[in-house]
């Protein structure tokens, strides 16, 4: 077991260059299954999601991996295989997004449940009604999600509340489906754009995607080519979001700013000093004190619920009291108790926090309990009095490329050890 361990109170400066969208990377990896000849996708970050995704494709009769950093290379024509059980996608998410490239493809699919991060109840009804609407059959039984389909034909199908992942799984099904799907009331985070951007370099028809109403046309084949994921917004948000925590002065660049807006509204509102550039973003802190706020997370445009966990934290160092409300999922609040140990105080009512702030947070040993909360826990080891160790840093492993040595180019004093080294001293841990 390894743990993290920062000694706090330096103020991030310089330059950090963001990865490849962790998000869009797995949809898009999947997606790339569906293709009769070789994809070359660039910008993907190497973190341990997509690492075990690769492995998924490898097992399936697929051939995928780096050949660079961050460029992978697919030939997934040898694809032979419908099936992904338990023990090869218990650990992401993303392996939902299988049941719409298998079914797409093969006209069958057997998929495991999907894993990831434990922070709410996370129904596939959504998916299942969208490809039952494209002429697929199903049953859920042992944990298994099996789905089938003599035909699979173009049909409308409304999503009764947004969501991102039955959008992009309908959107993988129907691209090699006959004839027209329309999908209302579409999710239009950029990593959806991003997903349908690339099934059209390969040969889809698709329109619409970024807006509520996406419309997909069916084509017989997906063809090889090349593409470049998007950069990772959660990402880029983190690391505003440490620059403002700590006092400091950050340029974040190779990001898109206009997918920030939302945070960076939020910035502003309490006092953090935001700068756009056509590919950059500068976050600096001008004033002694920062101020309360409330945030609501909603799907994009809203405020990401993927950059909750960091809000939070920061708002725990302004003045008076802040509430946050996290309206995607149920249990995401999981992290504060954590939060807590380090002298915050933040309390917690179903989907309500309340945030008072505190003067300075205090180094603790602590866990991160999912990939968002355990960056929110790094911030909060930033700026607190002493040292503080994280643990469980296979969370932040899935979806964080080079995060400690990023911090450390921004003069963060962290560093990774053995959970079963004895500790000198606070200096020498961090040395």
């Amino acid at each position: 077991m390894e743990k993290m361990v920062i000694l706090g109170g330096a103020k991030l400066a310089g330059t950090v260059h963001i990865s490849g969208a962790k998000n869009s990377a797995v949809a898009i990896l999947v997606a790339a299954m569906m293709v009769n000849g070789k994809c070359h996708i660039e910008n993907v970050p190497h973190v341990s999601d997509i690492e075990v995704l690769l492995e998924i494709i490898n097992n399936m009769g697929g051939k995928a991996c780096f050949t660079d950093k961050s460029v992978v290379e697919m030939d997934c024509s040898g694809l032979n295989s419908c099936a992904a059980t338990y023990e090869t996608v218990a650990k992401i998410r993303a392996s939902s997004y299988l049941m719409g490239a298998l079914l797409g493809r093969f006209g069958h699919a057997q998929v495991a449940l999907p894993g990831g991060c434990d922070f709410g109840i996370r129904p596939i009804d959504l998916h299942l009604k969208g490809f039952s609407a494209l002429g697929a059959t199903w049953n859920v039984e042992h944990g298994m999600v099996e789905l089938s389909a003599d035909h699979l034909a173009g049909n409308n199908v409304y999503l009764d509340q947004v969501s991102v992942g039955a959008t992009i799984n309908i959107m993988l099904a129907a691209s090699l489906s006959e004839g027209l799907t329309v999908i209302d009331n579409a999710a239009k985070e950029p990593h959806i754009v991003d997903v349908a951007n690339f099934l059209n370099c390969m040969g889809a028809n698709i329109k619409g995607a970024g807006t509520d109403v996406i419309k997909i046309n069916g084509v017989k084949e997906l063809h090889g080519g090349s593409f470049s994921v998007i950069p990772d917004q959660i990402e880029a948000g983190t690391f505003m979001i440490a620059a403002a925590a700590t006092g400091g002065d950050v340029m974040i660049a190779d990001i898109i700013p206009e997918h920030m807006e939302a945070l960076s509204a939020k910035l502003e509102e309490i006092g953090v000093n935001v700068d756009r550039y056509d590919e950059a973003i500068r976050v600096w802190v001008s004033c002694e004190k920062l101020k309360s706020t409330n945030v609501k997370t909603l799907p994009h445009p809203g405020f990401p619920t993927d950059l909750q966990p960091q809000m939070l934290t920061l708002l725990t160092l302004s003045g008076g009291t802040s509430i946050v409300t996290e309206n995607v999922w149920d249990n995401r609040f999981k992290y504060v108790g954590e939060l807590n140990r380090m002298g915050a105080n933040v309390s917690v009512d179903g989907k309500v926090a309340t945030v008072e702030g505190c003067p300075y947070l205090t180094g603790a040993p602590v866990s991160a309990t999912d990939l968002r909360a355990g960056a929110a826990l790094v911030i909060a080891g930033l700026v607190a009095h002493g040292v503080t160790e994280i643990y469980n840093l296979k969370y932040i492993d899935r979806g964080y490329e080079d995060f400690e040595q990023k911090l450390r180019n921004l003069g963060a004093q962290i560093t990774r050890r053995s959970a079963e080294t004895v500790e000198e001293s606070a200096a020498h841990s961090i040395g």
